[in-house]
């Protein structure tokens, strides 16, 4: 993926790593449109980040999804890049099923059908440009678990064999399946994740993620430093440990 000159949809960008990305993509020379639900917050962008282009989007919604993809497209004819940002985290208590369901339900409807549709909708279009990307959105938490977030785990495990298969599918077309592999980053994700110290401050982590784009352009993986204690540990044989640090618990399990 070259890291100027192109034409980038980011649905669910009004806040957070999307809309970091978005502005930092623009500021390098790329026409960027940001989709989100709330059309206030679409409003608030276009306003703090001129030439920005906006679109209402509902990633749990097919009928949405479809319609703001009509929309991209007459508006964006030369889009080539589709970066399916948009997703939720909860935690949830499976002890209680009537507590957990609904909240996994939507987490799985958002985070896993929602780019699914979204590839759908984008891919014949992607197909026609000369030199095209889809770039997913997974985790670090894809390959070592927290456990207060099962069904967002196991989503954006979905999102990495999703990716994997689709890079595999694609081979023989113009459109490159790239995978972004954040940490835990500075955002609203979830209650308290701003402030917390521990996370990645969110201007580092986009700051990193564009600079190996710009020095990897063949990358399949975009993953930053610190992502990659969570992404390596079965690889590197301290797996066991690696779930033990981040939910911080004994790896024996006492």
């Amino acid at each position: 993926m070259d890291i100027t000159g192109n034409t980038v949809f980011i649905p669910g960008a009004t806040s957070g790593i999307g809309l970091a990305l978005a502005v930092a993509l623009k500021d390098r020379g790329n026409t960027v449109v940001v989709g989100g639900r709330r059309t206030e917050l679409l409003e608030q962008v276009a306003a703090e980040h001129p030439g920005i282009g906006t679109v209402r989007i509902d990633t749990t919604d097919a009928a949405s999804i479809q319609a703001a993809a009509k929309e991209v497209l007459a508006r964006y004819p030369e889009l080539n890049v589709l970066v399916t940002m948009a997703g939720v985290m909860r935690a949830e208590d499976w002890h209680r099923p009537g507590t957990f369901l609904e909240s996994a339900e939507n987490v799985v409807t958002t985070n896993v059908l929602g780019p699914i549709r979204l590839i759908a909708a984008f891919v014949e279009h992607l197909r026609t440009r000369p030199d095209a990307t889809i770039m997913t959105v997974s985790s670090g938490l894809a390959f070592s678990p927290l456990k207060v977030t099962p069904s967002y785990n196991a989503s954006k495990a979905a999102i990495h064999m999703l990716s994997e298969s689709l890079r595999l599918q694609l081979a023989d077309t113009s459109v490159r399946v790239v995978e972004l592999v954040p940490p835990s980053v500075q955002t609203d994700l979830m209650p308290g994740q701003a402030e917390n110290d521990q996370a990645m401050p969110l201007g580092e982590f986009v700051a990193e993620v564009l600079g190996i784009v710009e020095t990897q352009p063949e990358v399949k993986e975009i993953q930053v430093e610190r992502v990659k204690f969570l992404r390596y540990g079965e690889a590197r044989g301290d797996y066991d440990q690696v779930v033990a640090t981040l939910n911080g618990t004994d790896p024996h399990g006492k």
